[in-house]
């Protein structure tokens, strides 16, 4: 077992650059794994309030997310099977199709959720095509990640496929992020 199971427990991250916070509060559920959190934060000099609740089967699959800021910008996507995305009116999102998991700008916490969900097969550079939610427009758009285990439980690479962006990220006995070089550290 690479990660201990989990229990319900907070986290808190701030970004290196900037002013901001996070809070997360993260328990396993008898469907599998809720995350609920609060971030605040700026981007790029625009500042943001965002509130997200990510909901998960037992294998760390995505199958709710729903993002609100506090100026009222709402998201809500729902995955009834790995891959396959309904916006809150019970549109498909075709654009999404393939997306398993999800990347939202401003937390370091989905980082977590490719890691647990694949374990074992990140042994060597994975590829995923990730549902990516940018703070400030809330328009969810795929983007290709490539995550690798360097020390198996302890150390991954995460890797934009376009090559804008990498990082090694070590993480805690649960799979979550420590330190996110440039970018968060954990209070």
């Amino acid at each position: 077992m690479l990660f201990r199971p989990l229990a319900a427990r907070n986290v808190r991250w701030a970004p290196l650059d900037g002013e901001g916070l996070e809070h997360l509060h993260l328990t396993a559920t008898p469907d599998g794994i809720a995350a609920r959190s609060v971030v605040i934060g700026e981007r790029g000099g625009v500042s943001y309030g965002v509130s997200y609740d990510i909901r998960c089967d037992a294998e760390w699959r995505v199958t709710q997310l729903h993002l609100e800021a506090a100026h009222g910008d709402r998201l809500a996507l729902t995955s009834p099977e790995p891959g396959r995305w309904l916006a809150a009116d019970g549109t498909e999102r075709a654009d999404l199709a393939g997306c398993i998991d999800i990347d939202l700008a401003g937390t370091p916490f989905t980082n977590t959720l490719p890691i647990r969900r694949l374990g074992p097969a990140l042994g060597t550079a994975t590829e995923l095509r990730m549902a990516y939610v940018p703070f400030d427009t809330f328009e969810p758009f795929a983007d290709q990640q490539r995550y690798r285990a360097i020390e198996p439980g302890r150390l991954y690479r995460y890797e934009a496929v376009d090559g804008a962006f990498d990082a090694d990220l070590p993480l805690d006995e649960d799979g979550l992020v420590l330190d996110y070089p440039t970018l968060f550290r954990r209070l």
